[in-house]
C-alpha cells in the first residue's frame, strides 16, 4: 500500500503504563485492529467532539485502566503515523508514557486483557511487526524526551520508516 489511498484517517493515543518495577502494561487485544496481539492500551479520538489527544489519553485511561489523570500525569513521547496500514486506514498515533507508577494490573475488558511485561520478555510476545520493527526501539529510545516518525504501509509486512523527529531525553 503507498501514502494517498483514499482510506479512512484515524487518530488514537496509546498508554504507556509502568508499575513500580518498571513493567509495561500490555493489552492482549480482543478486537481489530490487531486482534491477538499485545499492544499498549489506547483508543480512538472523540474527532466528533473536538477531543485532544491529552484529553483522550486521560478518558481512556479511566475507562481502560481505572486511573484518575491529568494532563500534568502525561508525558507525550512520541507521534506516529501510519499510511495504508493492513490497507484499511491511515493512523495518526500520539504516545504517551504514564507519569504515575500503577500499583495494580487492571482487571480483564471487552478489548482484551491485561498484563504487566518486562522489557525483556517483549521479543518473545505476538506483537504488531510495526510495533516490533520501530516504534518499541523509538519508545525506548526516547523515553523521556520526544520522536516523530512516518510509516508508509506497503503490504504485508513490508514497511517503509522514516524518524522525522528525534529528541533523545537529556
Amino acid at each position: 500500500m503507498s501514502a494517498g489511498l483514499p482510506l479512512p484517517y484515524r487518530v488514537a493515543t496509546l498508554l504507556y503504563a509502568f508499575d513500580r518495577q518498571e513493567r509495561v502494561l500490555l493489552l492482549e487485544r480482543l478486537r481489530e485492529p490487531n486482534r491477538g496481539l499485545w499492544s499498549p492500551p489506547g483508543g480512538k479520538l472523540h474527532t466528533d467532539l473536538g477531543e485532544s489527544p491529552h484529553q483522550c489519553a486521560i478518558r481512556e485511561a479511566g475507562e481502560e485502566l481505572g486511573v484518575r489523570l491529568s494532563v500534568a500525569d502525561l508525558h507525550l513521547t512520541g507521534m506516529v503515523s501510519e499510511s495504508g496500514y493492513e490497507g484499511a486506514a491511515h493512523w495518526l498515533m500520539f504516545l504517551f508514557e504514564i507519569r504515575t507508577r500503577l500499583s495494580a494490573c487492571p482487571p480483564d475488558m471487552a478489548e482484551g486483557r491485561f498484563r504487566f511485561v518486562a522489557r525483556e520478555e517483549l521479543p518473545s510476545l505476538a506483537l504488531p511487526v510495526t510495533d516490533r520493527e520501530r516504534i518499541w526501539p523509538w519508545f525506548w529510545a526516547h523515553r523521556g524526551g520526544f520522536f516523530a516518525a512516518h510509516c508508509c504501509c506497503l503490504g504485508g509486512d513490508q514497511h517503509q520508516w522514516t524518524l522525522e523527529t528525534s529528541r533523545p531525553a537529556c
